[in-house]
């Protein structure tokens, strides 16, 4: 990988919508070399997908809740955490699946209707895998900060300043 696919990557990851004419002014090549560079890049699976950042308790009509859930596995011989990671991350509800140091070996985060329907997934899909020893959940209450971005700026003080 050449440097400036290094930085067509940071560009995209801190903004997937930049037009390609805009991007290759950034990383000084043609459009035509941005654009071969990019589906490159797309083919090595190197860029996976564009997203967008949704502050969801805004957007009227959507409701759900979010949990992270750790999980404490026994890895199996010669694949590891991989296998169970695999089982876990194939449930449509699952949106991320990592491997952690610490107490616990994964961090699982889903989404789902309501409290009950996190409360199913852990007690009849996670739980029952032959590989997990015990799980805690965690839900989410309020997001602050994703992906780098802020999702309440900062308020300004419009209080008046009374000095004696």
């Amino acid at each position: 990988m050449n440097e400036k696919e290094v930085e067509i990557l940071e560009i995209l990851e801190e903004n997937a919508r930049v037009p390609m004419e805009v991007l290759a002014d950034m990383v000084d090549v043609t459009v035509e070399e941005v654009e071969r560079m990019v589906k490159s890049l797309e083919e090595q699976n190197i860029i996976l997908s564009y997203s967008s950042v949704i502050n969801w308790d805004k957007a009227a009509g959507k409701d759900g809740v979010a949990a992270m859930i750790d999980v404490k596995v026994t890895p199996k011989r010669e694949v590891g955490f991989d296998e169970v990671a695999e089982r876990i991350y194939r449930f449509p509800e699952v949106k991320a699946v990592y491997l952690m140091s610490g107490a616990f070996d994964l961090s699982v985060q889903i989404e789902g209707k309501t409290m009950r329907e996190v409360a199913f997934f852990v007690s009849n899909k996670l739980s029952t895998l032959d590989s997990v020893l015990s799980t805690t959940t965690h839900f989410l209450l309020k997001k602050y900060k994703h992906d780098g971005i802020i999702f309440e700026p900062e308020q300004k003080d419009k209080r008046i300043v009374v000095s004696p």
